[in-house]
């Protein structure tokens, strides 16, 4: 029965494939509980430092510090974060529609630059002329914070020497578990809004070098900008990758029930037509 042969073989080859799947989801879900635990631990960090420089900021106003310079959009850099990887579901291509969506805009009045952190990110923007000037692609998980460090005073000196006027990140936030955030953020020029309170140190009756301050703060700032957005990422990527193979998994199981009750049917129709020949045969010989 060559039929029932190819079936089993079907149901083996998807319950082979349900294996991998569920493996990929349990690898998944522990390298998301390390990525979650590190995002949400970091957040209150990252949240609370924008209000930190705004205060800076409005205490310091008749400083002129380059990384606080406003200017027309004639260049800019933009920084997208994609996965090595995928089977992850829409959590590449979502975020790619958009970004290139975002980069056409911009590049009606500017020129447009890019920095690919991922293989997906490589791979779909070779098919369009913004320059690249600086490729982040393979072990991207594993990218060491030095190079995270490198890209933030590599970002910094471009806009310090106003080679460009502006850099944007383009990610995927981790919100929750069933869905990330795309985000398109502006991390130069710095803009904080300027909150209503003094600084603490002014109410103290001390005021430090605020020179000082802006030259070690506002460049930690752009740095911790870019560590946010490279971690909100990889425990987005996880939390997608999670998903999408618990949904391959549940729909190798439901294959696999479709094509056991197939294979069932085909056995009993095969048993019934033995039976019939049989019977039939019965009866010729009883007839004799």
């Amino acid at each position: 029965m060559p039929a029932l042969i190819d079936l089993r073989r079907r149901i083996k080859s998807v319950r082979n494939t349900q294996q991998i799947t569920q493996a990929m989801k349990t690898v998944a879900t522990a390298k998301l509980k390390k990525s979650q635990r590190l995002v949400l631990e970091s957040r209150p960090y990252w949240h609370t430092y924008p209000p930190f420089i705004a205060q800076i900021i409005a205490a310091a106003e008749r400083l002129k510090h380059p990384l606080l310079s406003q200017r027309e959009e004639k260049k800019i850099e933009a920084v997208v974060v994609t996965s090595d990887k995928g089977l992850c579901g829409a959590f590449n291509s979502n975020l790619l529609e958009e970004a290139l969506v975002f980069l056409k805009e911009k590049a009606e009045k500017s020129e447009v630059r890019l920095i690919l952190m991922g293989k997906k990110a490589l791979t779909f923007f070779k098919k369009y002329p913004f320059p690249n000037d600086r490729i982040y692609a393979g072990q991207i998980e594993k990218l060491p914070q030095e190079d995270l460090d490198d890209l933030a005073r590599f970002l910094i000196e471009l806009y310090t020497l106003e080679k460009i006027d502006a850099v944007y990140v383009i990610y995927n936030e981790f919100k929750s578990i069933l869905a990330p955030k795309i985000t398109i953020s502006k991390i130069l020029p710095l803009n904080v809004s300027a909150q209503d309170e003094p600084p603490s140190w002014q109410t103290s009756g001390w005021e430090p070098n605020i020179e000082t301050i802006f030259n070690v703060f506002l460049p930690q700032y752009v740095a911790s900008q870019i560590f946010h957005t490279f971690y909100e990422s990889l425990a987005a990527e996880q939390a997608a990758r999670m998903m999408a193979m618990e949904n391959a998994s549940q729909n190798a199981e439901d294959l696999i029930s479709d094509l056991t009750l197939i294979l069932n049917k085909m056995r009993q129709a095969s048993i019934t037509k033995e039976l019939l020949e049989i019977m039939t045969a019965v009866e010729a010989l009883s007839g004799k």
